[in-house]
């Protein structure tokens, strides 16, 4: 199964084997099972729950991750798994990433042992759903600014706040929320969801990621076991971590989502004619065309080195910004492009590009704004916070 866009940059050649056969294993999942639904599943505002246990059973959740049950895979390949996925909607993809980099992610990395035995493996088959409460109404992208609250009482932990935009809380079974205790402190908390004062309601008046299921959670005195807490969580760098693998996983969704529109672009300008010949023989399609591929190429090839450092265990948190920012920026002005070329078409239904280019703008707000991945690079440049 190849495209146009992989026929003029073959990126087999870049990557291993096995890499390879993730890369097409997601391929002909995402587009034998997600894209027959996927432009109902938007317009009916739903998220396709249904194929939530088949990405558990390719291996998908938490696929970088080692032990309890999960493959261990590279990060490449998991980058690769989520350009397919994004390749088709950008919300299915943001399901990937909220399971297995978010929740999975904090469990693996700050759980306990009984933690990550008692949720890791079902996760990962897909058998329970979580979800990663951190935002708040009042915070958006100043985290610190935190009202949840963990209160200690006795041997149990009481929670209370609000948190907003969390993806898949409608029909999770496990949160980890994020708290502030009586210190001041950030720690993060393992709630199973049918705990007496969590709410979780769906969030529908969205315009944008409507194939998806982002929530309001609220915590009205939920009570937990000492034990519910994240051991080795502490304070906000630990979230942020979290953060950070969602992140990478977007530098290479993103370029998932120009690729598709270029090659809607590519087949267009091919068929339609106008003045007796397609549009694809003109300079200007063309250059529009080529431009867009550019662009491509240059993000694809950059998420490829990201991942290479990953698995090598040298990428900082100021690369992934350069990833994130350049990846869902050139994938919405490729989108846009696109568009053009489709002419009037290319707003209606018939294509998915006007919906790639919805989703991506709200891909461009979470997991940090293009505003604040400047800041972050600029600070890394010149040693000054501006923020």
């Amino acid at each position: 199964m190849t495209t146009t866009v992989d026929a003029l940059f073959d990126i087999s050649a870049l990557v291993s084997d096995e890499e390879r056969e993730w890369q097409m294993r997601a391929r002909d999942f995402a587009q034998t099972r997600i894209r027959p639904i996927i432009d109902q599943a938007f317009e009916d505002r739903r998220l396709p729950v249904e194929l939530l246990p088949e990405v558990g059973e390719l291996g998908a959740f938490g696929m970088y991750l080692h032990g309890y049950g999960l493959p261990g895979a590279s990060s490449v390949a998991y980058g690769l798994v989520a350009m397919e996925f994004e390749a088709v909607d950008s919300g299915f993809r943001t399901a990937l990433s909220v399971q297995g980099s978010l929740v999975m992610g904090a469990i693996w990395k700050f759980g306990s042992e009984e933690q990550k035995q008692t949720w890791l493996p079902r996760m990962g088959r897909g058998e329970a759903i979580g979800c990663f409460g951190l935002t708040e109404p009042q915070g958006g992208s100043d985290p610190n600014t935190m009202l949840t609250s963990a209160r200690r009482d006795g041997d149990e932990w009481v929670l209370n706040g609000a948190k907003r935009w969390i993806g898949l809380a409608t029909i999770a079974e496990v949160a980890v929320i994020w708290a502030k205790d009586e210190e001041g402190v950030v720690r993060g908390f393992v709630v199973p969801t049918e705990t007496p004062g969590f709410t979780a309601t769906a969030i529908e008046n969205k315009l944008s990621m409507r194939a998806s299921l982002q929530c309001e959670i609220e915590l009205t005195d939920v009570r937990l076991p000492a034990d519910a807490m994240l051991p080795e969580a502490r304070g906000l760098s630990a979230p942020f971590k979290c953060l950070n693998e969602a992140r990478y996983g977007i530098v290479w969704g993103a370029m998932g989502a120009a690729r598709d529109c270029l090659e809607v672009g590519v087949e267009r300008a091919q068929t339609r004619e106008v003045f007796g010949t397609p549009i694809g023989g003109k300079q200007l399609t063309q250059a529009k065309l080529a431009d867009c591929f550019v662009e491509y190429e240059k993000g694809l090839l950059l998420a490829l080195h990201l991942g290479r450092q990953k698995d090598a265990g040298t990428l900082t948190h100021g690369q992934i910004s350069v990833g994130k920012l350049n990846s869902v920026r050139e994938a919405i002005a490729i989108a846009g492009t696109v568009r053009s070329i489709l002419g009037g078409d290319g707003i209606t239904s018939e294509f998915p590009v006007m919906r790639h280019m919805a989703n991506l703008e709200s891909v461009r707000t979470y997991e940090g704004t293009d505003e604040v991945h400047q800041l972050v690079i600029g600070r890394e440049l010149t040693g000054l916070a501006a923020f």
